[in-house]
């Protein structure tokens, strides 16, 4: 199937994939070929994509996400997230330390409103931490 990951930055990703795992709002869903015509939204997660059926775990492909829209016709797979990170391009020690920056942020939240931003914030960088995390653990 085809696979095309789309961040406001551009594509991170065209081409082919045979198995696509994503994070939604109703828990983790996989995409094959054929897969029937859906429409969801992406949850805060990391996308993995396995190029060919007999790759691996170790060849899997990771992007952190923080949200988005997913749409399965014809063969093809399209996600549309704000961002999409590979863990090539996280740098661990400044993410933990975002972290901590969010968490202050988080414990200091007056109203409704910036507890929500706050714990964005903290979800977000908790990604990143993961799937930069896996790029360690499949090396």
């Amino acid at each position: 199937m085809r696979f095309i990951l789309t961040a406001i930055s551009g594509n991170k990703y065209d081409g082919e994939a045979y198995e696509v795992v994503l994070p939604t709002k109703d828990g983790r869903i996989g995409v094959l070929s054929n897969h029937m015509p859906l429409f969801s939204v992406i949850a805060p997660g990391a996308i993995a994509v396995r190029k060919n059926a007999h790759d691996p775990d170790t060849a899997l492909e990771y992007y952190a996400t923080y949200g988005g829209a997913i749409e399965v016709s014809d063969n093809t797979l399209k996600v549309l997230v704000d961002e999409a990170h590979q863990p090539d391009e996280i740098n661990e020690a400044e993410t933990r330390e975002a972290i901590k920056r969010a968490e202050k942020i988080l414990g200091e939240a007056k109203d409704q409103a910036s507890l929500e931003h706050a714990q964005a914030l903290v979800d977000r960088h908790l990604v990143r931490l993961h799937v930069a995390g896996l790029r360690r653990r499949h090396r």
